[in-house]
């Protein structure tokens, strides 16, 4: 029987084609790099009409296909995970170097959760600015983004009953629920994470509605609601 790995990644996936075989390949060397057997590499897919699924299997331990919805993407893969420690992974986003022992570091003393800073890459020259005020934010209220890779402990996934089933937001629910057990372990490592919403649909725009929403969201707003007007701006 393999042996059980110390951290399970979890990707959830759509239509991500493009992306998905160069996130696998560098997980892969990450793992030939000192983490051969410690790191399970899962993809979940939600019904991606490309080759994102054919393009994966070769690439990662596990890849799964399940109801589209990051939530519940996450929840499923974290239901088949084998490790003590999961890492939730956007596609878009890279890991640093020895992700894999800082998490397992972060994770050992009174932490039961926490998220790396981040650094995005793409065209406008705000984005550096974007990304400082992101990491500055999460470090005062605690409170991290799925763009900023969180991880936690097995226990404390099942404590908090994992992702919250909503369309949006479920990163900044979750971070609430985790704080009640543990104040977040925030990394300054840093993930590398696509600035391609910005670059496509406008730095100033993207940054207005994306305050306006956590900040509905904090005052009450559903996130069926608000998951309806961010796809209608998209």
């Amino acid at each position: 029987m393999p042996d059980t790995p110390k951290l399970s990644i979890i990707i959830p996936t759509l239509n991500e084609a493009g992306t998905i075989e160069t996130l696998l390949s560098e997980l892969r060397s990450c793992q030939a790099g000192g983490a051969a057997g410690q790191v399970e590499v899962m993809v979940v897919d939600g019904g991606s009409r490309d080759d994102t699924v054919a393009r994966a299997v070769p690439l990662a331990a596990k890849v799964i296909v399940r109801e589209p919805g990051r939530s519940r993407q996450m929840n499923a893969g974290a239901r088949e995970a084998r490790g003590p420690f999961l890492l939730f992974l956007h596609a878009d986003t890279r890991l640093p170097k020895g992700a894999d022992r800082l998490v397992e570091r972060a994770l050992s003393g009174a932490h039961s959760w926490g998220r790396f800073d981040v650094r995005l890459e793409g065209r406008h020259l705000i984005l550096p600015v974007v990304a400082a005020a992101m990491n500055l934010r999460s470090r005062l209220t605690g409170i991290a983004t799925g763009d900023q890779a969180l991880f936690m402990t097995r226990d404390a996934f099942d404590a908090v009953d994992g992702f919250p089933d909503q369309p949006l937001m479920e990163d900044i629910e979750i971070s609430r629920r985790l704080k009640r057990l543990s104040p977040p372990a925030c990394l300054r490592d840093r993930v590398i994470s696509s600035g391609r919403r910005w670059d496509q649909n406008g730095a100033w725009a993207t940054i207005h509605l994306m305050w306006q929403l956590r900040w509905r969201y904090w005052r009450g707003a559903s996130a069926e609601d608000l998951a309806r007007e961010y796809r209608h701006v998209r």
